[in-house]
């Protein structure tokens, strides 16, 4: 499989856990932080210790990924993990507590929906005090570590299949295409129709548009 970077994430992190004796290790990320549109999600899974998955060489931040390749690794992330889960928190959620806080109620959501009891998190960036278990938050850790990297899989390919739904019901705005993010695009048709209704008022330019639909 191409992915077209050479940056690969590694197993350190998990290995430190596992050296303590601890085997069920989530990591976590989310997709869609930055967006002026649509919902926050986060991804977490728990990779199996001792199943040998020749497409754990092809994981990488699912930013640094194509379409195509961040599809396959999320249907071999569903197949072979010992557990994933995702958790979603919409855009009314974050105009009213902020993006911090739905991001890690996102990432909360998505830990909780483990079929598996995690007894350790690996966080990109964030901890989640909330949950009583040892956890490291790592910045950049979608780059570093494969855990990570795998929930950034799972939190990317969830939302952007949302946001091609909700491209079927405001067409006009092109989500199937940017997703929600901040494209020159995406600022024409703010500029253009104003936002809609799944647009985040809290966000500038939103907040900046004195014309609402």
């Amino acid at each position: 499989m191409k992915t077209g970077s050479d940056r690969y994430p590694e197993f350190r992190e998990e290995n430190l856990f596992r050296a303590q004796g601890i085997s069920l290790i989530a990591g976590v990320d989310e997709a869609g932080r930055g967006c002026l549109a649509g919902p926050v999600v986060a991804g977490a899974v728990i990779l199996a210790k001792r199943r040998r998955c020749g497409w754990l060489k092809d994981v990488r931040d699912s930013k640094l990924l194509p379409p195509e390749a961040r599809e396959e690794l999320f249907k071999a992330i569903v197949t072979d993990s010992l557990s994933f889960g995702a958790g979603i928190v919409s855009h009314c959620y974050i105009d009213a507590r902020g993006i911090v806080s739905a991001t890690r109620l996102a990432m909360k959501l998505a830990v909780e929906s483990l079929s598996v009891p995690p007894q350790a998190l690996l966080i990109d960036f964030l901890t989640l005090p909330e949950i009583a278990c040892p956890q490291k938050g790592i910045v950049d850790g979608d780059a570093k570590c494969v855990s990570i990297a795998c929930a950034s899989i799972v939190a990317k390919v969830t939302r952007d299949r949302l946001m091609t739904r909700l491209d079927r019901r405001f067409g006009d705005y092109g989500f199937l295409r940017h997703k929600g993010y901040g494209t020159a695009d995406h600022f024409e048709r703010l500029d253009a129709l104003g936002p809609c209704s799944i647009h985040r008022r809290s966000f500038a330019p939103v907040s900046d548009l004195r014309r609402l639909l």
